[in-house]
């Protein structure tokens, strides 16, 4: 089974999920018109906080699968091409399409040993992708900001009404004032969070990290970063393991947040934090391009210094 890609868009960054063979008895078949059965289902994962890759064929050489369609989900493969060699290409062309960078869909080529020629139209959904950024201070604001140039449904939290406003954060789609002995309440964490403490004190990024690191069981945040030195940080860690937080979900935590830029100024600081947050996204290194490219040194003549003797 070979498979070749069209250039083209591609699909958000999804969960990742393994395949656990064909689909289930009891799971309808999605192929043909059934668009709107395909619809429920996505709706259903992404309210779950779950991302689904919908493949649908487009052709078939052979006219037997032009509107079969699948939907894989990290827990469960629905639907089927009507053949198991032909499922698998479908589930490497999903794999792919999970990794891939940017929006939308892609074409995708299929063809079996013995001939049969499928096009295969695949597009990951994800689900929505939030920037909370608990702290209304002078760091929220270009946060907030920049956070909505880069698609992020920006909500601020603060406990402070004369910082939580909407004159502040005109382009915030929320502004809430909270409460930080529960900060937060009537938030919704799901897989597309991703969260920025830049609060004014030590015991209020405490609590935050506290109630998001103690969830057994439910959806984890893309993304948790806080800002603060080394001590600060060093005592927050500390203290969340002295309350029996397992290492590993600590470690989790981006602290001190951001990449090492220089950042001075809240805009700066901003700039390094969603860099970091680009970074764990897209899986960049965050090393210069000019060092990885050496243009310079590979493709342009080498003259002798000024000067110099032959």
């Amino acid at each position: 089974m070979t498979v070749t890609d069209r250039p083209g868009p591609h699909a958000p960054e999804l969960p990742e999920f393994h395949a656990a063979g064909p689909p289930a008895s009891d799971v309808p078949d999605l192929a043909g018109p059934d668009a709107a059965a395909a619809a429920a289902r996505i709706l259903e994962s992404l309210r779950g906080s779950r991302g689904t890759v919908e493949l649908l064929v487009v052709s078939d050489s052979e006219g037997r699968a032009e509107g079969a369609r699948m939907l894989v989900r990290p827990d469960a493969v629905e639907g089927s091409l009507g053949d198991d060699e032909l499922d698998e290409a479908a589930l490497a062309v999903a794999s792919r399409e999970r990794l891939a960078r940017g929006h939308g869909g892609s074409l995708h080529n299929l063809q079996t040993p013995a001939g049969r020629r499928l096009q295969v139209y695949a597009e990951g959904h994800r689900p929505r992708q939030e920037l909370i950024v608990v702290g209304a201070g002078h760091i929220a604001q270009p946060l907030a900001t920049l956070g909505t140039l880069l698609d992020f449904e920006v909500t601020v939290l603060d406990d402070r009404p004369e910082f939580a406003t909407r004159e502040r954060f005109p382009e915030a789609a929320a502004v809430r004032t909270i409460d930080f002995a529960d900060p937060l309440s009537g938030i919704d964490v799901h897989a597309g969070c991703h969260f920025v403490l830049v609060t004014r004190g030590h015991k209020y990024d405490y609590e935050c990290l506290r109630r998001l690191l103690a969830r057994h069981g439910e959806a984890k945040p893309a993304y948790i970063g806080m800002i603060g030195s080394r001590r600060r940080v060093r005592a927050t860690f500390i203290q969340l393991e002295a309350e029996g937080i397992p290492h590993e979900a600590i470690a989790r935590v981006r602290a001190p947040v951001g990449l090492d830029i220089g950042a001075q100024t809240p805009a700066e600081i901003a700039i390094s934090v969603l860099g970091e947050m680009i970074l764990e996204r897209r899986g960049g290194t965050g090393a210069p391009l000019r060092g990885r490219e050496r243009i310079v040194e590979r493709f342009l003549a080498k003259k002798p210094p000024t000067g110099s003797v032959k």
